[in-house]
């Protein structure tokens, strides 16, 4: 993948992300603002049904009914109702009543003093004529409901807590009732300041009168609303953008590979091609200049033609050896092995290759004998030596030590180190790190996978030590 296309997947995914955010977030306030509206509605209706269940209880129980007890004639009868109140008001009636005085203390006696028209009537009070057993069968009444000159408030608020109730609102409010500007009632400790209000849209009141309820910010009561939204929200927002990133670690992935398997093709191609043109020269050689005459010639030909095959042949069966490392075709001939004397040897070996470094054997014991498979196990142990060699300081040391169950080998050089970014990634299949001229010094990027993955194969492991001015390589394996 080019970097132009790398590029433009970025921006894609990028913005993708942001207006994935955008709309959720802009849905959810809407959301939101929709159900602080919805509540500011519902206490409003609250409001409005409590005074209306209020005014129907007191229309119940305070009806005043006229009856024409004698008089079967319709005319007649209404002739008598118009004679009565035209002589008698209303208001009259209830001159005495007050904020303290209820209805039923008025008698039926004060009609008794307005006689003439008033003979044939009959007064009750305080019924509904539905459930009057002796009106039955009158067909001549006139049925006249009276509100009291004042409101109970505590009964209006405990209906208006049973309406919020039932429509699950929690919040704190106060009423006032006000005639034109003046307050003529608003609850104790009302130090509702900045709060919200709704006033009642009942009839019952007059013009000039305001019944208000005052409530604190229903912001939080919204938000709870809204909290499933938003949940189920946030849910899908972060699914979007795992996806997305997983996506882009893929491609990332996949870039790396696309760099690693180039990298892996221009070292193959450089390591084949060495000894394909060493034994080809040499055969040239031999043919060009008659060496076949030249026995000493020939052998030396022979011998360096003979070497550069092994190296090929050793490499061939390296890269076939890593595509079995991952699978169980790989199979370990596991025997006891003095694991001390196998290191040493192979230390002698690389110190007699490599005079310009100084490496260094210490073990805490003379001879540890593990489980391993000898042919596999020194070649893992050759691949962490020949990395310090090529790519550490000058300074190498082995370390073996016997620690309770667990043998403990070590091999560390001073080198600068490993970039924190880069430790992960080094047991990683074909990978090399691309630190300043390593990659002069050619390979396939498979000594490390292969390493790590033979030690776990005999039930151990290895891990490289964090440490910013050395590299040290540690493996454990159990004895």
């Amino acid at each position: 993948m080019n970097t132009k296309k790398y590029r433009w997947i970025l921006y894609l995914i990028t913005l993708t992300i942001v207006t994935t955010i955008t709309v959720q977030v802009y849905w959810n306030y809407q959301n939101y603002l929709q159900n602080k509206q919805r509540i500011s509605n519902e206490i409003q209706l609250s409001l409005d049904t409590a005074i209306e269940e209020y005014f129907a209880n007191i229309t119940k129980k305070s009806n005043i009914t006229f009856i024409n007890s004698t008089i079967s004639d319709e005319t007649k009868t209404r002739k008598n109702f118009e004679a009565f109140f035209s002589k008698v008001k209303l208001d009259s009636l209830f001159k005495s009543t007050d904020s303290s005085k209820k209805l039923k203390d008025i008698t039926p006696e004060f009609l008794s003093s307005n006689k003439g028209h008033t003979s044939t009537l009959k007064f009750l009070k305080g019924k509904s004529v539905d459930n009057i057993d002796d009106l039955k069968g009158f067909a001549n009444k006139i049925i006249i409901s009276i509100s009291q000159d004042s409101l109970e408030y505590s009964k209006i608020d405990s209906l208006l807590k049973n309406q919020l109730s039932s429509k699950n609102i929690d919040l704190d409010y106060h009423l006032n009732h006000l005639n034109k500007d003046s307050i003529i009632f608003k609850t104790e400790n009302n130090l509702a300041i900045n709060w919200k209000s709704v006033n009642s849209k009942s009839t019952y009141f007059k013009n000039n009168e305001q019944f208000r309820i005052l409530f604190k910010d229903s912001s939080f009561e919204a938000l709870k609303r809204s909290s499933t939204g938003i949940f189920l929200s946030l849910l899908l927002s972060l699914a979007i953008i795992c996806c997305l990133f997983y996506l882009l670690k893929i491609i990332n992935k996949q870039k790396e590979l696309a760099e690693i398997k180039n990298d892996l093709i221009s070292n193959i191609t450089h390591e084949f091609k060495t000894p394909i043109t060493t034994v080809s020269t040499a055969l040239e050689a031999i043919d060009t200049f008659n060496a076949i005459d030249d026995k000493e010639k020939t052998k030396k030909y022979l011998s360096i033609s003979n070497s550069q095959l092994k190296k090929l042949h050793q490499m061939v069966e390296k890269l076939l050896e890593t595509a079995t490392l991952d699978s169980e075709k790989l199979l370990l001939q596991k025997e006891e092995t003095d694991v001390v004397n196998l290191i040493k040897n192979l230390t002698s070996k690389n110190e007699l290759h490599t005079t310009e470094k100084n490496i260094q054997f210490v073990s805490s014991k003379e001879s540890l004998l593990a489980s391993v498979d000898p042919f596999h196990f020194e070649n893992a142990i050759s691949n962490l030596l020949d990395n310090a060699i090529k790519y550490g300081g000058n300074e190498i040391e082995i370390h073996i030590n016997n620690v309770l169950d667990t043998l403990e080998i070590t091999v560390a050089d001073n080198g600068n180190g490993i970039e924190k970014h880069q430790r992960e990634k080094i047991f990683d299949k074909f990978y090399r790190v691309p630190k300043g001229n390593t990659h002069n010094v050619k390979g396939f990027g498979i000594g490390l996978f292969y390493t790590k993955k033979i030690i776990e194969k005999h039930n151990g492991k290895i891990q490289l030590i964090p440490d910013s001015t050395n590299t040290i390589f540690k493996i454990s394996l159990p004895i």
